[in-house]
């Protein structure tokens, strides 16, 4: 990403990381901290935080398990009636574009980002210590009940 920027010749950025994308967006703004002017973390977690190592057994059978749209409902919406619905919406229309599609992830790219995300949750108290090293505006934001990245775990990178 740092790269990227590089490449396209930006000298100060607006940063926002979602999910795993906010993995790689703390990093920038430690190894590249001139280049990030903003910072959005969202439905993300911190490095080496307690109760950041994988994910609960059942979000983990569903995430590595056969590719369904039950599975993505199950780990990417509440088990609410309301939010169940929502998310059959959206696969209609996730599902309804039938040209210029990416082509779908393999079983081993599913498992190389399952296992990065193990890692990056090992617990190591270092790591969070590392995250005061960020020092521009940052927004946290997170569901009040994210099923795979837990909650609290805002409030820990936030702090």
């Amino acid at each position: 990403m740092i790269a990227f920027t590089d490449a396209l010749g930006l000298h100060e950025i607006d940063l926002l990381g979602f999910s795993t994308g906010g993995f790689a967006a703390q990093e920038m703004a430690l190894v590249r901290p001139k280049l990030v002017r903003r910072l959005v973390l969202a439905a993300t977690g911190p490095k080496g935080a307690p109760g950041m190592h994988g994910w609960r057994e059942d979000i983990a059978a569903a995430a590595r398990g056969e590719s369904k749209p039950e599975n993505l409902l199950y780990i990417m919406f509440a088990h609410t009636d309301t939010s169940q619905a929502k998310g059959k919406e959206f696969l209609g229309r996730f599902l309804q574009r039938q040209e210029g599609r990416d082509a779908p992830t393999s079983d081993a790219v599913r498992d190389a980002q399952y296992d990065a995300i193990v890692e990056w949750g090992i617990p190591d108290h270092a790591a969070l210590q590392r995250l005061t090293g960020i020092n521009v505006p940052t927004l946290v934001i997170q569901g009040d009940n994210d099923l795979m990245i837990p909650t609290k775990l805002s409030h820990i990178l936030a702090g």
